[in-house]
């Protein structure tokens, strides 16, 4: 897969689709290609598009999410689901998990873990499209099987060592700062992760952030690499 992401949204209740709808508008490389209030305008839209992830409810009006599920998966094999529910039953989980379901989202969901979710897909994508050849190093990352080696430090829940080792190359070679911004598009990924892996390299005493202001007088956070 390659170019624009398609996603449809299937989910009764509208408002909570408009809202992951505007989630969904701050990931980059997605595009939404419609929403479903049922399973049955679900199924019309994925006969009607070219979709290559669903975010899929559980409880819908006329059929469970998770027994949908198997209908998808006999006649869109390589549609990639991701379900978004407040069902908190382990009966939901194992279902999930036996459909090859990608990613697992207990409502109400923040727009920070939305997107990181997204981000996370997206970013899995490229790593299979890149693929000349599966090898392990590959199959850890995408599964997160390898163990943390004695060198690589214990980080916090929300920052990968992969992606904080990326931030910090890119801050290496800007020695006149970078902000959130720029440092998320470099990385291809939103400011608001940006600035959480910015904001821990500035914690560890691996970088520091200046107030600096332009032209407007809007202050804006730079940040620069600890040399040494």
């Amino acid at each position: 897969m390659s170019g624009v992401i398609n996603v449809v949204i299937a989910e009764d209740d509208f408002r909570i689709a408009q809202i992951h709808e505007e989630f969904l508008s701050r990931v980059r490389g997605m595009k939404l290609a419609g929403k479903a209030l049922n399973a049955r305008e679900t199924m019309d839209l994925l006969n009607v598009h070219q979709v290559d992830l669903l975010l899929l409810d559980i409880y819908m009006p006329d059929k469970l999410g998770t027994d949908l599920l198997l209908e998808i998966r006999e006649k869109f094999p390589t549609l990639d689901v991701i379900l978004i529910s407040a069902a908190r039953e382990k009966e939901y989980l194992k279902k999930a998990l036996m459909f090859g379901v990608h990613n697992y989202l207990i409502k109400p969901v923040t727009m920070e873990t939305f997107v990181g979710t997204l981000e996370k897909y997206r970013h899995d994508k490229q790593i299979l499209d890149s693929l000349a050849e599966v090898n392990q190093d590959a199959i850890d990352r995408l599964f997160g099987g390898r163990k943390v080696k004695e060198d690589k430090p214990d980080l916090p829940a929300g920052i990968d060592y992969l992606t904080l080792n990326k931030v910090s190359q890119i801050l290496k070679k800007e020695k006149k700062g970078m902000s959130a911004d720029k440092v998320g598009e470099k990385m291809g990924a939103s400011r608001t992760t940006a600035r959480r892996y910015l904001e821990y390299l500035v914690s560890a005493n691996k970088a520091y952030v200046e107030q600096e202001y332009g032209i407007v007088g809007r202050p804006e956070r730079n940040y620069y690499i600890k040399e040494g």
